[in-house]
């Protein structure tokens, strides 16, 4: 996917006004002597921007409009490390607004409805994301925020929420207790919109059957505005992005090189309008594709995959790079299991130790499918882990993010 005279344009708008701001891109830009693009190569020339930059410049070193136009600021949702601190103009934060919106509309949802929003408010984009969208296309938000269950199924019942709004995690709960309750034929969802965190093809099935509702991915990050920068149509190929607000490559995470369309690879994001705090280049660390061709949907944004997870993902045991996919893949060949796993990695006597820990119902032999599992993904990553089968339900459930991965060699 070529970067395009027009977009190359944008981009040389943005260059001026980091140089201007003398912010960490504009220094940048000066160590590599660039001041402006004019071709495909020139861009490839342009210097990548990483978390740790926008970390060393907290707390306002990324403003790059001049201070009485900032409105509103961010913050990434990391719990590790230095916040990173995105300042947004009017413009911004209208045009996230713009961008949310027709990520509704390509979902199919319109102002009749009624949209249920549980992701978090405050320095997080999330929850004011999704409800900046919503006004801008006439719809009723329902602005609940996390937490409180009981509160939740209430509201949806009395208000008859069309639309839910939610991490996977917070979706999954929720379709666990609705089922556990007996409410199904109370509640009036159409459609889902899910976000903030990746999930397995099981976990899609699961909430989809049980809440009885279309699904669609919604994508995005605080640095590069929030949710709602691309969104999957009916046609479930892939998810658009609106590429005339921000330019999207795929690199090989290890030479930094661009990759042909169709190969997966990391994604990297400039913002072609963005005032508060304009990034040239960001490695995302998510890994992804460009889909080639045109989508059935016949819109002309481009597309990529659903996030396969991130290049900061992965764990080396006994010498061995794995990740979570490789993980989720296996046990989805496994009816028997429900859609939630955790794999916890620790160190004894010496050696790494990898357990994966599954959910079941009480109709099977728990020894024997452990073992199936367990050769199975041998077969895959090379090592036997231990498998450990636990009831439905005994896993834990999150009204956020769900850590599925917890590596115990470094607490």
């Amino acid at each position: 996917m070529q970067i395009s005279e027009k977009q190359l344009a944008q981009v040389n708008d943005r260059i001026k006004a980091l140089l201007d701001a003398d912010s960490f891109y504009g220094k940048k830009l000066r160590e590599a002597g660039i001041s402006e693009v004019r071709s495909t190569e020139d861009f490839l020339k342009l210097p990548f921007s990483e978390k740790n930059d926008l970390r060393e410049a907290y707390p306002l070193g990324l403003m790059t409009a001049p201070e009485d136009q900032i409105v509103r600021i961010h913050s990434s949702s990391g719990t590790t490390g230095t916040p990173v601190i995105i300042p947004y103009t009017q413009k911004d934060v209208d045009d996230w607004a713009t961008m949310f919106a027709r990520c509704y509309e390509v979902a199919g949802i319109t102002k009749k409805d009624r949209i249920h929003i549980t992701p978090g408010y405050g320095l997080w984009t999330a929850g004011i994301g999704f409800q900046l969208g919503c006004e801008k296309l006439g719809a009723m938000a329902i602005p609940m925020g996390p937490g409180n269950t009981d509160k939740q199924l209430e509201m949806m019942q009395s208000l008859g929420s069309t639309v839910l709004c939610s991490t996977s995690s917070y979706a999954l709960l929720l379709t666990e207790e609705i089922e556990k309750r007996g409410i199904k034929d109370k509640i009036k969802l159409k459609k889902g919109v899910i976000g903030s965190e990746r999930w397995s093809d099981k976990m899609r099935a699961r909430i989809a059957e049980g809440l009885g509702i279309e699904l669609y991915d919604i994508y995005g990050l605080t640095e590069i505005y929030g949710p709602g920068i691309g969104i999957n149509c009916e046609h479930n190929t892939g998810m658009h992005i609106w590429d005339d607000f921000i330019y999207l490559e795929i690199i090989d995470p290890k030479t930094g090189e661009p990759v042909p369309d169709g190969e997966f690879g990391e994604i990297v994001i400039t913002t072609l309008v963005k005032e508060g705090a304009p990034l040239i280049r960001y490695r995302t660390h998510d890994l992804s594709r460009i889909i080639p061709g045109t989508c059935p949907c016949g819109r002309h944004y481009p597309r990529i995959d659903v996030i396969q997870g991130r290049t900061d993902d992965m764990m080396k045991i006994k010498g061995v790079n794995v990740f979570p996919k490789q993980i989720e893949e296996v046990l989805a060949q496994f009816s028997e299991i429900s859609s939630e796993y955790q794999i916890r990695i620790s160190h004894l006597d010496g050696k790494d130790t990898m357990r994966i820990y599954v959910e079941t119902n009480g109709h099977v032999d728990f020894n024997d499918l452990s073992r199936r599992i367990a050769e199975k993904v041998k077969s895959r990553i090379g090592f036997t882990p231990i498998v450990k089968v636990v009831e439905i339900g005994v896993l834990p459930r999150s009204m956020k993010k769900t850590a599925r991965v917890i590596d115990e060699r470094y607490d």
